[in-house]
């Protein structure tokens, strides 16, 4: 079984066509132990699928943080087991592995969860959440509705039309643009609509018939980009751009993050609820069923509309980032991608009260609409601490799909089985 899902996995989890391949097995076949609990992994590495004995130094520390164990074992018919030790408090353990063979390095990591249902997020919600986003979005609202959209054919098929859509957010001329899939002669008030967030990065709307299937199953479905860049500009002009903009000390998620009201991700927020504002203007809008999905920076996107749009009704995230973001703050805990503790400077005070209004847990809170999550044990982007944490703060109804193997990527038949949950959630 494991093998098959390297196999599945291809390039994700593994060197691609690498001659060694690991295999890490927890002796709790879901990976998940109690507080006080060992956990114990056996460890192989495979050479042309032959053992391989070989000397494996490893490190085991907590989830995104310093290593406080390290040792060696030397492989015996290319196994081994290592002691991973516990937890007396819930989250997760990381134990990190490197074979030298040949005089060329390989390595692994695995991580295993101890109480995972009682990992609680860092950040409060501020007394003044509601109030605070309440006046951004009647300002935005006051503005109105404007937007643009043409013909895009070179993404047209012979069962849904594509139109570029560029959305303006406000008086101060900031736009968004989005490709928007509508099945081909839709019948007016026959569609449920689906708004796509992206992943992070200042990048081109990156394969925009991936999803094809939404629009071929009936859906509008809208996939968006966030900087209000064409995503028509080119690959050399994007990365122009985001090596100006986008560099650690400098990014995006960072700018203006010392006052609430001037950071960057405020229009950001906003103007997802002017898309859901778009998407419900059209008139092939079946009028009752409107969903937000997306992984990443995405899944965290989808999760902040459906706190603050009640229009929403139904939400799916794949490892959702900006979770938890201040709990670095406090020695010994697990924080959230962008993981700003990584930069010099951001941690002080008026950063971290600013990350509140921001963080995905206090919008989570606030959803009452089904949401479906997915997230991977494996993954050092957005550190499964914190799908705990947001999954934990959700107070509706509520369905995951744990991944353990995974690192921070979906397979295309968990993309399309969001597809197919949204399908059987359909208010008729």
């Amino acid at each position: 079984m494991l093998l098959s899902i390297v196999v599945q996995a291809q390039a994700e989890n593994y060197p691609y066509r690498s001659d060694y391949l690991w295999l890490t097995v927890p002796n709790h076949a879901d990976w998940l132990y109690q507080t006080g609990e060992k956990a114990r992994v056996e460890v192989t590495l495979l050479r042309y699928g032959v053992p391989c004995d070989a000397t494996v130094s490893y490190t085991i520390g907590n989830d995104m943080l310093d290593d406080d164990q390290s040792g060696s074992v030397k492989l015996k018919g290319g196994r081994a087991e290592i002691d991973m030790g516990t937890r007396r408090t819930p989250g997760f353990r990381d134990l990190r592995l490197t074979a030298v063979v040949d005089g060329k390095e390989y390595k692994h990591h695995v991580k295993v969860g101890f109480s995972v249902d009682k990992i609680a997020a860092w950040t409060k919600q501020p007394a003044d959440f509601g109030a605070f986003w309440q006046q951004g979005l009647d300002e935005s609202k006051q503005y109105g509705l404007h937007y643009s959209k043409e013909l895009a054919p070179e993404y047209c098929t012979d069962k849904m039309d594509c139109y570029l859509v560029r959305l303006e957010l406000n008086s101060r001329g900031q736009t968004m643009y989005g490709y928007l899939f509508v099945p081909k002669n839709a019948a007016k008030g026959s569609c449920p609509v689906v708004l796509c967030p992206p992943g992070a990065g200042v990048k081109t709307i990156k394969e925009p018939l991936r999803h094809r299937y939404y629009a071929e199953n009936g859906f509008i479905r809208l996939e968006v980009e966030i900087h209000g860049l064409d995503p028509r500009l080119s690959d050399a002009q994007f990365k122009e751009i985001s090596n100006s903009l986008n560099g650690r000390g400098n990014g995006y998620l960072e700018n203006g993050l010392d006052n609430r009201d001037n950071y960057y991700m405020r229009r950001v927020y906003l103007g997802m609820v002017k898309w859901i504002d778009l998407l419900t203007s059209l008139p092939e809008w079946d009028g009752k069923n409107v969903a937000v999905q997306g992984g990443s920076q995405g899944g965290a996107l989808a999760l902040v509309t459906a706190g603050l749009d009640p229009r929403v009704t139904l939400c799916v995230a794949n490892h959702p980032a900006l979770s938890d973001m201040g709990a670095y703050s406090v020695k010994g805990q697990t924080g959230g991608y962008p993981h700003f503790h990584r930069t010099p400077g951001m941690m002080t005070p008026e950063k971290i009260r600013t990350m509140a209004y921001y963080d995905v847990v206090c919008f989570a809170r606030l959803i009452k609409c089904p949401v479906r999550m997915t997230w991977g044990y494996n993954d050092d982007v957005c550190p499964p601490t914190t799908s705990y944490a947001v999954w934990n703060a959700l107070d509706c109804p509520k369905e995951s799909l744990i991944t353990p193997i995974n690192e921070h990527w979906t397979s295309e038949a968990t993309e399309r089985g969001h597809m197919e949950w949204m399908l059987g959630k359909l208010k008729k």
